[in-house]
């Protein structure tokens, strides 16, 4: 990255983080080359660059200041701890970037916005996204690209229409993604689970799986897995791959969370599949913002026409796809995408050092992994989950319950509580980490 960009960047996310407080004076420009190790031009750029963001404003004779913000109101309730939200920080997204994109795409596009467009999405950003994926070691042609209204409408698609073969099975990792069990059940899917841990799966349970030939596809989060957090081995996934390729069952490979970590050599299941047996799944609803509604899909030529014909026509905003391909393409989500990443890796450092500062007691043990935005907190069995959920409640701290993880015949549960730190203000962090455990603590003293 060039350098005047990462000091924009760490510059926005120390304004976002309130290391830099609104109407507070930005170190001055010398001080800032000496600090960054840097020309006094390249930091005189990024001040401009920030000016031009509308993040900070400049005092003749005085220097930079930071800019109030809405958000910096009195009035807005700044005790919630909100530790459940999955949703992306409102304060990162990226609004005036994006609103260029808008009006750039309408320059170049015009009347071919507002037409029906292609079901498979538009052209342009298909091959834009076929360089943007290889970079994640996804290699494919914009031919096998679907776009999607965000991947949880490609998990629809994918799991109404047949696959070769006729199998039916939809099997899930327990705990897995709430929202696609909920669609599994209220339509009646079969379905079977597959317990996943801190260590990742059983791989002989799985090929067991595999080998009783009712499998459909199995869904997986390969990485950043939620509520877990935590990833697959590399060993791991070449395992998986090739007993998929082994037994001639599908993956379903979800990696919406693939930009917000920086794991060297990390390739995705789909990268160690040979014959053509993954399915791969990305969004862009966690780097820029959810009503985007935009996601895309890499599909097997065996499920493309099947695919397309349940996806028979062009539901997705030509107007979004056109932005989305201006913004990936003039290296602003690559920008953004390291912003973002940066923020939520500052928070999940200060999650995991207030975690080991607390949990010596033995109250709350944490799921080990890095990066993504879930922590998964595994509580003693003594504790009654929806007490400690209401109390934490009154005490302004919000967390999800595990309940919501697990299939509903699924009776073999961890008790546990997930923290997300997306929206989670920084130095909110300790002090909700101390809350849950002094709760639990109460909980279990409850019953000696």
């Amino acid at each position: 990255m060039k350098k005047y960009l990462s000091i924009l960047t760490d510059m926005e996310s120390k304004i976002q983080e309130g290391q830099y407080r609104s109407g507070q004076k930005l170190p001055s420009v010398r001080s800032a080359a000496q600090s960054y190790g840097c020309s006094i031009s390249t930091v005189i750029r990024a001040y401009t660059e920030l000016e031009k963001r509308h993040a900070i404003y400049s005092v003749s004779q005085s220097g930079y200041y930071v800019v109030q913000k809405d958000g910096d109101s009195n009035n807005m309730d700044k005790s919630l701890i909100d530790f459940a939200s999955a949703s992306p920080d409102v304060n990162v997204f990226p609004y005036l970037d994006f609103q260029h994109c808008l009006n750039k795409a309408i320059d170049t596009y015009k009347y071919e916005l507002f037409t029906y467009g292609d079901p498979q999405g538009m052209e342009k950003l298909r091959r834009t996204l076929v360089s943007h994926l290889a970079g994640a070691q996804v290699f494919t042609s914009a031919e096998r690209i679907m776009i999607t209204a965000g991947a949880q409408q490609a998990l629809e698609i994918l799991t109404k229409m047949p696959f070769p073969g006729g199998k039916s099975v939809i099997l899930v990792e327990q705990p897995s993604y709430n929202n696609y069990l909920q669609l599994l059940e209220s339509e009646g899917v079969p379905v079977i689970g597959i317990t996943r841990t801190a260590a990742g799966i059983d791989l002989q349970a799985l090929e067991e799986q595999f080998r009783s030939g009712h499998i459909k596809f199995f869904y997986t989060m390969s990485r950043y897995h939620n509520p877990l957090g935590n990833s697959y081995s590399a060993e791991q996934r070449k395992a998986i791959a090739n007993l998929a390729a082994k037994y001639d069952v599908y993956i379903v490979e979800d990696d919406y969370m693939a930009d917000l970590g920086e794991e060297r050599g990390y390739d995705p299941i789909y990268a160690y599949n040979r014959t053509s047996h993954v399915v791969y799944l990305k969004s862009f609803s966690k780097i820029i913002f959810p009503g985007l509604r935009l996601g895309a899909v890499v599909l097997p030529e065996r499920l493309l026409d099947t695919f397309r014909a349940f996806k028979s026509y062009g539901d997705t905003s030509l107007l979004s796809q056109a932005a989305l391909e201006i913004y990936i393409s003039n290296g602003m989500y690559e920008r953004h995408k390291q912003k973002i990443y940066s923020q939520y890796e500052t928070r999940m450092q200060a999650l995991n050092a207030a975690v080991q500062r607390y949990e010596g007691a033995g109250w709350i043990e944490a799921v080990p992994g890095e990066g993504g935005i879930y922590k998964l907190f595994k509580l003693p069995q003594t504790v009654n989950l929806e007490r400690l959920i209401r109390r934490l409640k009154e005490r302004n701290v919000h967390v999800v319950s595990d309940k919501l993880f697990y299939l509903s015949d699924n009776l073999i549960r961890e008790k546990f509580i997930r923290i997300s730190i997306s929206r989670a203000r920084l130095d909110q962090i300790e002090e909700g980490v101390r809350v849950i455990v002094e709760e639990v603590k109460r909980e279990v003293g409850s019953h000696w």
